[in-house]
């Protein structure tokens, strides 16, 4: 039996400790707060039963918790763990010290995978003398149900630790994104960047609400977004397959990207605006009970996926 070790046990942590659960291994769980360990094995029981309700979970409570384990100090977490998920704040100093922390503690061959969402894999580990088998393997929260994992390499990590990454995650059910190098904001982050971008400046310059533009892409793009990639969804968008798209439509891009010359200021006037609207539809003492419900939505959409891989093929 596998065993994992999960460093830092706040919201992406607890998320991790139910995949690596689910997946069949033994976890452990380290903090230095006291008593969020305590706190992650208490909510994981309502989790599995949310997940069992939809389909998405066999195993019994019990027999899941009987894997895993809370430990009071790193060094005994790490023991004997073929994988650490490091889950701290995004601090370097704080990352730079964790990770020599584990470097020191933990076997030789054990992957060592921070769960950074914005930090550089070289500015997390370079010069510690296990950085080849260090690496970035950043989740979409929360990764029991969103599978996509990006798995960044740093120039020093080994070719073979970001295939055995890779391995290891497909086979607890993630879908691992290997980048080639190193990038800031990694691949994710990017694309949603930019859409972003472009929402922001669409409400900024007046061509549209903050509701016009969540419907755009939640009953329109997304849709497709769902089942297919942006290279898939083109490549079916015109008869002859993604060279066809291009020759159709690539103009007509241009000239919307280069009418496009500047960011828009996420911080300034359109984000009262956005706020506003936001704030209309959903009270902020409201957006605990809907993140539950975006997580029930979430699983309700996985069954269907999978109902629907298995009648149409994925």
């Amino acid at each position: 039996m596998t065993r994992v070790a999960i460093i830092g046990c706040g919201l992406i942590g607890r998320a991790w400790a139910i995949s690596f659960l689910r997946g069949g291994c033994e976890v452990a769980l380290w903090d230095a707060k006291t008593g969020v360990c305590e706190a992650v094995q208490d909510a994981l029981p309502h989790a599995f039963g949310d997940l069992r309700a939809h389909g998405l979970l066999e195993e019994d409570t019990d027999s899941i918790l009987s894997r895993l384990h809370i430990c009071d100090t790193l060094q005994k977490c790490v023991k004997d763990a073929a994988h650490v998920q490091e889950n701290t704040p995004e601090v370097i100093d704080n990352k730079r010290a964790i990770f020599a922390q584990l470097d020191a503690a933990a076997d030789a061959e054990t992957v060592l995978a921070s769960s950074t969402s914005a930090l550089l894999p070289s500015a997390i580990y370079h010069g510690l003398p296990g950085a080849a088998r260090c690496l970035v393997a950043h989740p979409i929260n929360p990764p029991y149900l969103v599978p996509a994992v990006e798995i960044v390499p740093g120039p020093e990590t080994s070719l073979d630790v970001v295939t055995r990454t890779a391995e290891f995650l497909t086979s607890m059910g993630q879908a691992p994104i290997v980048m080639n190098k190193e990038v800031d904001g990694f691949l994710m982050n990017r694309l949603q960047g930019a859409l972003l971008d472009e929402a922001f400046r669409l409400v900024e310059e007046g061509y549209a609400s903050a509701e016009d533009v969540d419907i755009g892409i939640r009953d329109g793009l997304a849709l497709r977004w769902a089942f297919m990639g942006p290279f898939e969804t083109i490549d079916l968008n015109a008869p002859g397959g993604v060279r066809d798209y291009v020759n159709r439509y690539a103009k007509m891009y241009t000239g919307v990207n280069t009418a496009i010359p500047t960011r828009p200021d996420w911080t300034g006037p359109v984000l009262d605006e956005i706020e506003a609207d936001r704030r209309t539809r959903l009270d902020a003492a409201q957006l605990s009970e809907r993140q539950a419900w975006r997580d029930r939505r979430l699983m309700a959409l996985i069954e269907h996926k999978n109902k629907a891989n298995k009648e149409f093929g994925s």
